[in-house]
């Protein structure tokens, strides 16, 4: 797993003696858990003789916020999605990072500097379809919509984020323009509309592992899913399949909790998963693009060409606006639950 690269590059990001400290990381396990462990957690081990011990969780802040009130803080570096890591910052519950113990802003992804957090991995919601199934591929999200040319059901998350972006490109809305329209009332009329028209063929899923298994199983023709979720489902030997345009992109970032007793520690473990060489590491473990862009030139064409940061994959793409859905996503997801309910 090309540990030598690994470790010289542990040994340059980490300016400070290593000490043999153990931390506590805690992320949302599965594939990518397995991926961190191989790619980040082993060469921290080895770089300082410090231990990780790694924790699940599904992203509930809640459980950070009673640990920083409490001033009991047990974990020392935490995994969180974008939207998180931006009002964890503004309610106090993260430390500001010392970029200087992490790396050259410059080197990494724009959206991936943030004063509360270092973006760790890209991922994106795909559109998926069963290779052995669907013998003519989708090119875009309109051909999602076109229930003529490809009948079947189709998969769906249910909930206003990402359908909404979905519906507009559907009906022609370019990507960059797709969150400017939505802004507006008329944009939303427009995207529940189109969501209408599809609506007698979608069936819901509400949990990452579900939309592979629809596929496999026959029970949907095409399926929105985590560009993450089909990797696996391919190493397994399934063939399932993407089409990238139009796809939506984020981003999540590791954080310290506020009153980590080990912000050294925690800063020297996300310097080790921020190098290009364990980011290239781990993407070739799980297909989510690195954020640090020196990682991509380590990369074989095999392993960009399934990355949502590769030029093909991200050209036609939409990054996911977390402003937006701060802003308007309580009023259209109490939207989206009346829709679906009748």
């Amino acid at each position: 797993m090309r540990l030598k690269p690994i470790l010289a590059a542990v040994a340059a990001a980490v300016a400070v003696p290593a000490l043999a400290q153990n931390i506590t990381v805690v992320n949302f396990g599965g594939a990518n858990g397995a991926a961190q462990k191989r790619a980040y957690f082993e060469a921290y081990e080895k770089a300082t003789g410090g231990k990780i011990t790694a924790v699940e969780y599904n992203g509930e802040q809640a459980r950070i916020k009673a640990m920083v009130e409490a001033k009991r803080v047990t974990w020392d570096v935490v995994e969180v999605e974008s939207p998180d890591v931006n009002r964890g910052c503004d309610e106090g519950l993260f430390e500001k990072i010392d970029w200087a113990k992490v790396g050259n802003k410059a080197d990494f992804l724009p959206a991936a500097v943030h004063e509360c957090g270092v973006g760790t991995f890209v991922w994106s919601t795909v559109l998926a379809y069963n290779g052995d199934r669907l013998k003519t591929a989708p090119t875009s999200w309109a051909d999602f919509w076109d229930v003529q040319k490809f009948p079947g059901k189709r998969g769906m998350r249910k909930g206003a984020r990402y359908n909404l972006e979905f519906a507009l490109m559907a009906d022609g809305v370019k990507p960059a323009d797709v969150y400017k329209v939505l802004a507006t009332k008329e944009g939303a009329d427009r995207a529940f509309r189109k969501l209408t028209e599809l609506k007698p063929h979608i069936q819901w899923w509400e949990a990452g592992a579900q939309p592979p298994q629809f596929l496999v199983a026959g029970d949907v023709v095409m399926t929105t899913a985590y560009n993450g979720r089909i990797d696996a489902a391919q190493r397994e030997g399934k063939n399932l399949k993407i089409t990238w345009t139009g796809g939506i992109y984020d981003l999540d970032y590791w954080v310290i909790p506020k009153g980590s007793p080990n912000r050294e520690a925690a800063h020297r473990l996300i310097a080790i998963a921020s190098s290009p060489e364990a980011q290239a590491n781990y993407a070739r473990l799980i297909s989510y693009g690195p954020t640090n862009n020196k990682a991509l030139a380590l990369l074989d064409n095999k392993v960009q060409d399934q990355l949502p940061t590769s030029a093909a994959n991200s050209r036609d793409a939409l990054r996911f606006d977390i402003r937006f859905w701060a802003d308007q996503g309580e009023a259209l997801e109490k939207r989206f639950a009346a829709w679906a309910a009748q």
